[in-house]
C-alpha cells in the first residue's frame, strides 16, 4: 500500500518552530532537490507564512509562491486556508474568498487543505466551490478534539457531509498532538468506512504521541500524513520524515520516497537549524515534549500564550487556576475545538475569570462576536445563562455569517487603484491593511530609490 507523505518543512514545521521567520532566500537552494524526493505534496503556503511574509520579511507573499513554483515543476504544492477567513482571523466576504482562491491557483497552489474552525462546515463551502472551479484539489479538513459530544458518530457524518462538498480528500487535523494512537486507528477506520476519498492525518509531535499515532493511522487504512525533515522536526513540528519513511517501509508499506534525496535536504537544513539556535530564533522549549496538552487538553501555543499573560500582570502563580477553569469556559462555550481562533479566546476568557475574581465579570469582543454567532454555529449548547448575560435580549443569528456581508473586493481595489499594482495586491490589503499598505510604501521606496549605474570605458 503507498502512504503519501506530505513534507511541511517550508511551512507548519517553520511556523511551529521559528515562528514562520523563514525567508525565501534561506531555502530557495534546496528547492530543486525537494522536488526530486518524491513527496505526494510540499506544503509551502497559507497558515502564517502570508502575514509573516508582510510584516516580518518583506517579501511579497504571492511572489514567494510562484518563485517556488518555478523551481518545484513535479511535486504539488499545498497550503493551509482557513476557510471564511482566508489566512485571518475574522470572515471576509464570498467575493474575496473566490478571488482568493483564483489568484492563488493562478500563482501555483495545487492542494487548498481548507478547515473551519468550529467544524461549521458552512465557513468552508464557498473556498471548496471555488477551488473544484479552479481545477485545484479541495482537501476539507475535520478539526480534531475530544469532549462529550466529539464521538465516532459525529466524526463519521462530518466526514460524509464533507465528501459531499465535493472535496477530493479529507485530512483530520490534529493541532495539538492530543490524538493518542488507539483514538487515530479507530478514527481512521470510522471515516474509511464512512467515505470512499482518500484520508489524511496532520499532527504534532508536541505530547511525543506523533510517531506512534501515525503508524496506527496508517494500520487503519490512512492514505497520507504530513511530516518535517529531521532537522525541523519534533517538538512543536511534526514527527520526522526520514524516521516515518524507514518504519513505514520497514513494515512492508511503500513511501516512494528516496532516502539519498532525503539526506541531501535534511543536510541542507542541518546548518540553518544551527544559525537560527545562535540566533534565538529557534527556543529549546519548542523543542522538547511537552505533555500538559494530555492533561488540560490546551495546545502548547496556547498554553505558552496564557503563561505569558499571566507573566505579563505578576500572576503566573495562578496558572493551575487558569488552567483549571479553561475546560469549564470551553464547556461553557459548546466544547469548540481549541484551534486558532478559539483557543486563544477561551484562554484568554478563563483568565480573565480567574483574575477578576468572577466568572464572565468582563467578557472580550471575540467571545461577544462568537455568542452572537458570528464565527458559526457552537458544536454544543452554550450556556444559555452565558448568553442571557452577554447579549441579553439580542437574538444570536443562525444563518452563515458571510451571507450578512456585503460583496467587498471592487470596492477595495477602486479605492487602492493608485496605490497596488495588481488584484493580488488587493487581496493582501484586505487581508492585513495595515501590514500591506506599509509594505506597499517600502516598496515603492525601494523602486524610487534604485539607481542604474553605467560605466563608460575611455
Amino acid at each position: 500500500m503507498k502512504i503519501n507523505i506530505t513534507e511541511t518543512v517550508l511551512r507548519d514545521a517553520n511556523q511551529s518552530l521559528i515562528a514562520t521567520r523563514m525567508p525565501f532566500s534561506d531555502f530557495e537552494g534546496v528547492l530543486e532537490t525537494l522536488d526530486k524526493a518524491g513527496y505526494y505534496s510540499l506544503e509551502c503556503w497559507g497558515g502564517a507564512t502570508f502575514d509573516s511574509c508582510l510584516r516580518y520579511l518583506d517579501e511579497d507573499p504571492w511572489e514567494r509562491l510562484k518563485k517556488i513554483k518555478v523551481k518545484v515543476k513535479k511535486t504539488p504544492l499545498q497550503m493551509l486556508l482557513r476557510g471564511q477567513n482566508i489566512l485571518g482571523y475574522k470572515h471576509y466576504p464570498d467575493d474575496v474568498v473566490r478571488k482568493f482562491v483564483a489568484h492563488s491557483v493562478d500563482s501555483g497552489m495545487d492542494i487548498f487543505r481548507i478547515f473551519d474552525a468550529l467544524n461549521d462546515f458552512r465557513n468552508i463551502q464557498v473556498a471548496i466551490d471555488e477551488t473544484i472551479k479552479q481545477k485545484a484539489h479541495a482537501q476539507g479538513c475535520i478539526c480534531y478534539t475530544t469532549s462529550p459530544i466529539h464521538n465516532l458518530e459525529n466524526y463519521a457524518k462530518m466526514g460524509k457531509q464533507l465528501e459531499s462538498m465535493g472535496v477530493a480528500s479529507i485530512c483530520i487535523k490534529d493541532m495539538a498532538g492530543i490524538m493518542g494512537p488507539q483514538e487515530a486507528y479507530d478514527l481512521v477506520k470510522t471515516l474509511k468506512e464512512s467515505v470512499k476519498i482518500p484520508i489524511f492525518l496532520h499532527t504534532h509531535s508536541t505530547t511525543g504521541l506523533g510517531p506512534i499515532t501515525y503508524v496506527k493511522a496508517v494500520e487503519a487504512g490512512c492514505d497520507g500524513i504530513d511530516c518535517a525533515i529531521s532537522s525541523f522536526s519534533g517538538g512543536t513540528s511534526q514527527p520526522s520524515t526520514e524516521t516515518l519513511n524507514y518504519a513505514l517501509k520497514q513494515t512492508g508499506y511503500n513511501t516512494g520516497l528516496n532516502e539519498k534525496v532525503l539526506k541531501d535536504i535534511n543536510d541542507f537544513f542541518k546548518p540553518l537549524k544551527t544559525k537560527y539556535i545562535s540566533s534565538g530564533l529557534m527556543d529549546a522549549f519548542v523543542l522538547g515534549t511537552d505533555t500538559d496538552a494530555l492533561v488540560y487538553q490546551v495546545p502548547g501555543g496556547m498554553l505558552s500564550n496564557l503563561i505569558a499573560q499571566l507573566k505579563s500582570q505578576n500572576a503566573i502563580e495562578r496558572l493551575d487556576e487558569v488552567l483549571a477553569e479553561t475546560p469549564k469556559v470551553r464547556k461553557d462555550l459548546g466544547y469548540p475545538p481549541l484551534v486558532t481562533p478559539m483557543s486563544q479566546m477561551v484562554g484568554v476568557q478563563a483568565a480573565s475569570n480567574v483574575l477578576l475574581g468572577e466568572r464572565y465579570k468582563s467578557v472580550s469582543k471575540e467571545v461577544k462576536s462568537y455568542l452572537r454567532g458570528e464565527y458559526g454555529q457552537a458544536p454544543g449548547e452554550i450556556d444559555p445563562a452565558l448568553v442571557k448575560k452577554v447579549l441579553g435580549d439580542e437574538k444570536p443569528i443562525t444563518i452563515r455569517f458571510a451571507d450578512t456581508l456585503e460583496p467587498e473586493f471592487d470596492k477595495v481595489k477602486e479605492q487602492l487603484k493608485n496605490v497596488t499594482k495588481s488584484e493580488k495586491d488587493v487581496l493582501s490589503y484586505i487581508a492585513f491593511p495595515q501590514i500591506a499598505e506599509k509594505f506597499f510604501k517600502e516598496r515603492e521606496e525601494r523602486t524610487a530609490t534604485k539607481v542604474t549605474y553605467s560605466i563608460i570605458k575611455k
